[in-house]
């Protein structure tokens, strides 16, 4: 791509983090090493994670009672859980709206508007009325920022993760697929964490009064700090070109779909193991115990934060296998491992629906699986774009993973286990990972990528 057909530079906030940059810069000229665009990426993830994870938990903790205390607790769950899938029906729209602002006014822009509406749709919800006070606008309310952080959550899209597995050498790819899924362990810790300070330390009615809003002022701020670390990189001069080099710009969905159809749908399903494994050891499981145990929700929050930490490590540990044995070969077996899990868990639900033992056992191999697969899903198809459709396929496959896998896996899970039993959510869990391995089997030799 020539200069003049580059993406139009952005604002004068994107300026003044150009010269930030450039003050930045060492005595070799170097400015965008593959490390800043790293932590970039980490940290990106990490603020869209935590904002996820807000979010998910206040479903369970807090919205049934604030918005919807007129239902049985089930069922007012279940209705949090139907506001919580919105996000994900939004997203595609969201990152088909923010590819047009990027074409018109540039990547900065772009992003800048995304991270503000994701931190302020989360802020946003800290100030809504209760349901008591304001009746059903508050449930709409609740919806329209729900909304809001799904198509915020699509504009959010900015192509570092795909620069770094365009740059990464042959050998270690496996390695620097996996760095950006460190956000979400980040995030769910970060999000956990300060919810389970406020249940330990507070009554529960002030928790249910007050005490949730914190979490959610706290998102505002993250995504601020998230947005000057990314834009530090994306308004670089050298960014720029780095992204022009790898034809890392937004392609006609049209066009896109046309080309490469089959493999979006490829990876759409090819992460299904990862992502319904992903709310049932995160969201749902706290679902449950708020339900139908007598346990804390403080402390269980806190042995899914040592969880989270085994699936940090975990995740790491995906990037040194997949460089040894294949991103694909990876994929599968850990989705062998899910699926083991879940017959497991349909042979003995009664482990996690008895006892503490159980439940912390049932979180913490949850969660080490979880790493493992999910270390290596997001390239498990987008290396078959070319590069001029890498950006926006990896995108669209993205949002599509995310509508299929697990926007509504909490609603099902609870549903079906709330009438059926646990051994349902062994089920659902075990449909995942056979769709990872049939689509992988459709991942066809000639256009995949070791």
């Amino acid at each position: 791509m020539s200069a003049d057909q580059a993406l139009p530079a952005s604002t004068a906030l994107e300026r003044d983090a150009q010269q930030a940059s450039n003050s930045h810069k060492d005595s070799t000229g170097h400015k965008v090493a593959p490390s800043e665009i790293a932590i970039g990426v980490v940290i990106g993830r990490m603020s869209e994670y935590f904002d996820f994870f807000v979010y998910g938990i206040g479903s369970v903790l807090v919205f049934p009672k604030v918005f919807f205390p007129f239902l049985e607790p089930l069922y007012g769950t279940l209705a949090a859980f139907g506001v919580f899938a919105l996000a994900f029906v939004a997203r595609p729209a969201g990152s088909i709206l923010f590819m047009e602002i990027g074409r018109r006014h540039g990547r900065g822009v772009k992003l800048t508007t995304a991270l503000f509406l994701l931190g302020g749709s989360t802020a946003a919800i800290s100030f809504l009325p209760r349901y008591d006070q304001i009746g059903v606008a508050a449930i709409l309310m609740l919806a329209a920022f729900r909304i809001g952080q799904g198509l915020a959550l699509g504009g959010a899209w900015d192509g570092l993760a795909s620069l770094l597995a365009l740059n990464a050498p042959k050998d270690r790819r496996g390695w620097y697929a996996m760095i950006p899924q460190l956000g979400a362990p980040l995030g769910f810790m970060l999000a956990s964490s300060l919810f389970a300070f406020f249940l330990v330390n507070i009554s529960m009615d002030d928790f249910i009064d007050w005490g949730w809003r914190y979490p959610f002022y706290v998102a505002f701020a993250v995504n601020v700090v998230a947005l000057f670390a990314r834009l530090r990189l994306i308004a670089t001069q050298d960014f720029t070109m780095l992204l022009d080099q790898s034809e890392l710009n937004p392609a006609p969905v049209a066009e896109v779909f046309a080309v490469n159809g089959r493999f979006i749908l490829i990876g759409a399903f090819a992460p299904l193991a990862s992502f319904a494994l992903f709310h049932l050891v995160t969201i749902f499981p706290i679902s449950w115990i708020v339900l139908y145990t007598q346990r804390s929700a403080g402390e269980f929050l806190m042995v899914q934060f040592v969880g989270a930490m085994v699936c940090l490590a975990t995740v790491v540990v995906s990037g040194l296998i997949a460089d040894r044995i294949g991103r694909r070969r990876l994929l599968e077996v850990s989705a062998g491992l899910v699926a083991l899990f879940a017959i497991a868990s349909i042979v003995a639900p009664i482990l996690f629906e008895e006892t503490a033992t159980g439940q912390t056992i049932y979180v913490i191999v949850g969660f080490a699986l979880l790493g493992l697969a999910y270390g290596q899903s997001a390239g498990a198809a987008t290396s078959n774009f070319a590069p001029r459709y890498r950006y926006t396929g990896a995108a669209l496959t993205s949002d599509l993973a995310w509508l299929i896998g697990a926007g509504f896996a909490p609603l099902v899970a609870l549903s079906l286990s709330s009438k059926f039993g646990l051994a349902c959510v062994g089920v659902y869990l075990l449909s995942g990972a056979a769709c990872t391995l049939l689509a992988m089997r459709f991942n066809t030799p000639e256009t995949r990528e070791a």
